[in-house]
């Protein structure tokens, strides 16, 4: 049984906490709104390349890209102010801040994420992420390799990864061994995709939602998997 100073629980951001995906869909459509098909289209390429070339996920330097051409166009100034001001607040899942809310009960939650240092801290801010998880947010350009980085930042005896990419726990689970609970949260593209894949480990724990958690107390995070398989 583990105690309340003894766990840490990690938190994924994106599709785990707030809907990207909706964020995304909304980005599309404003773009082909404002500047048609072909050029939202370039738009996405120029994300995608950057996407591979970077690790994650970068909406500012893809507008900056995007500007190319588009410089005497005063649409152009207006997309960084849907980036920015976006209401993210209105994209968390439901329970998600009463979720952190219970965590917080059971030990030390705290935000683990992957993205850039600009859009994905506001974003956090935005959505009230950060106030609800007091300040504690980790962003890396790959967070399964910065775990050593993280034990240092939030000491514990075990963790908890919560997180829509299930590919992305077995490599954490593989990393931290029987020092990590995964929970797989079966939201977002990614939690899709995953259903095609085969996933070695496979995640401790799976959930429908996020506001699952609410359901859950300390037994469930810290017994052994095969008592809750």
């Amino acid at each position: 049984m583990l105690t309340i100073r003894d766990l840490v629980f990690l938190l994924d951001v994106d599709n785990t906490l707030l809907d990207n995906d909706r964020f995304a869909a909304d980005l599309r459509v404003r773009l082909e709104q404002t500047f048609g098909a072909a050029e939202s289209m370039r738009y996405w390429t120029i994300y995608a390349d950057l996407r591979k070339q970077l690790g994650y996920a970068d909406y500012l330097a893809t507008l900056q890209a995007f500007r190319i051409g588009l410089d005497d166009d005063p649409d152009l100034l207006q997309m960084s102010a849907f980036l920015l001001d976006y209401p993210f607040a209105e994209r968390l899942y439901p329970r998600a801040l009463e979720a952190i809310a219970h965590l917080r009960r059971l030990g030390l939650p705290a935000v683990l994420s992957d993205g850039d240092v600009v859009f994905q801290p506001r974003k956090i801010q935005q959505s009230g992420i950060w106030d609800a998880v007091e300040g504690r947010v980790l962003i890396y350009l790959h967070k399964e390799r910065m775990l050593a980085a993280m034990q240092q930042r939030l000491p514990a005896r075990h963790y908890v990864m919560i997180d829509d990419k299930a590919q992305l726990l077995a490599a954490m689970k593989l990393a931290l061994g029987d020092k990590l609970t995964t929970v797989f949260v079966r939201q977002g593209h990614y939690a899709v995709e995953a259903a095609n894949t085969t996933v070695d480990p496979l995640p401790d724990r799976v959930i429908e939602r996020i506001g699952d958690l609410c359901d859950h107390d300390l037994d469930w995070f810290s017994a052994h998997p095969q008592e809750h398989a």
